[in-house]
C-alpha cells in the first residue's frame, strides 16, 4: 500500500520517493505519494517527478490495486526505473485551488442542509447535487450565508472513528450516492470548527485547507433542475 503523504500534510509540496513498480498501462507506483488520487469527486493531483538524469510529468494520479496510488505520466514520457530514488514536485497552485473548492463544498452542505446526491470538484469551481424538489427562494441569501461561514475563519481538522461507530451515527454521511470506503476498520472525518464553533463533521478522504478564510469569497452559479427531486448548485472561487 502506498503511503499517503498528502494525508499526513496536505500542504507538503515536495517529497522524496522510491519507485516500487510500473503498471501494465504505463503508470508509476511509489512507496509514498505526494499526489492525491482521483476519488470522492476530487481530481487527482498533477506535478513532476525528477531523478538523477531524468524527469517525468505527472498528469494525474489514480487508485490502483491494493490501495496503491498510480501516477500517470505525460504522453511519451520516460519512466523512472524500478528502484529509482527520486523527488516528487506537486503542482501546488492547482492543488490549493482544489482544496479551497472542496472545503467550500462542505460548507455549502451546511448552508443547504439537504441530502447530497452527487458532487464534483474542478479547478476554481465545484458543484453539489441536492435532494431539493423546490428551487431556493433567495439564492443571494444562500451565497451571503456561505461567505459568512467562510469569513469566520474556522479551523478545519480531522478525526477518525471505527466503522462500527459510523454505523451507529448514520447521520454523519451526507452523500447518498457515495458511501465512505470500508475495509480498513476506520473512517476519516473532516471537522469544520471546533467545540461550540463546530459547523460540520462528515466522512471524507480528500484534501482541505487548514482554515476556512483561505477559501476566499465564492459566488453562486446557476441552480439547475436535474430531475423531479434533484437540483445542482454550482459555486466558483471569486479569485
Amino acid at each position: 500500500m502506498t503511503k499517503m503523504l498528502f494525508r499526513e500534510d496536505a500542504y507538503l509540496r515536495e517529497a522524496p520517493g522510491r519507485v516500487l513498480a510500473h503498471t501494465d498501462r504505463g503508470g508509476v507506483v511509489l512507496d509514498a505519494s505526494l499526489f492525491y488520487a482521483t476519488g470522492g469527486g476530487q481530481p487527482g493531483d498533477s506535478g513532476r517527478l525528477t531523478w538523477d538524469g531524468g524527469s517525468m510529468p505527472v498528469v494525474t494520479a489514480v487508485k490502483g490495486e491494493d490501495e496503491d496510488i498510480v501516477l500517470v505520466p505525460g504522453e511519451g514520457a520516460d519512466l523512472p526505473p524500478v528502484g529509482t530514488e527520486l523527488f516528487q514536485h506537486l503542482d501546488w497552485d492547482r492543488r490549493q485551488g482544489l482544496m479551497r473548492v472542496h472545503t467550500a463544498l462542505h460548507l455549502l452542505s451546511v448552508v443547504i442542509p439537504l441530502p447530497v446526491t452527487g458532487g464534483q470538484i474542478a479547478e476554481g469551481q465545484g458543484r453539489l447535487d441536492f435532494d431539493m424538489p423546490d428551487a431556493p427562494e433567495d439564492k443571494a441569501a444562500l451565497e451571503e450565508a456561505l461567505n459568512a461561514l467562510i469569513a469566520r475563519d474556522l479551523e478545519v481538522s480531522e478525526t477518525w472513528i471505527t466503522e462500527d461507530e459510523l454505523d451507529q451515527n448514520p447521520g454523519l454521511v451526507k452523500t447518498m450516492s457515495v458511501q465512505p470506503p470500508r475495509g480498513a476498520g476506520r473512517i476519516r472525518l473532516v471537522r469544520i470548527g471546533d467545540g461550540a464553533e463546530q459547523v460540520d463533521l462528515q466522512p471524507c478522504g480528500g484534501t482541505h485547507v487548514r482554515r476556512t478564510a483561505e477559501i476566499g469569497r465564492v459566488t453562486f452559479g446557476k441552480i439547475e433542475k436535474k430531475s423531479r427531486l434533484n437540483r445542482r448548485v454550482r459555486i466558483a472561487l471569486a479569485d
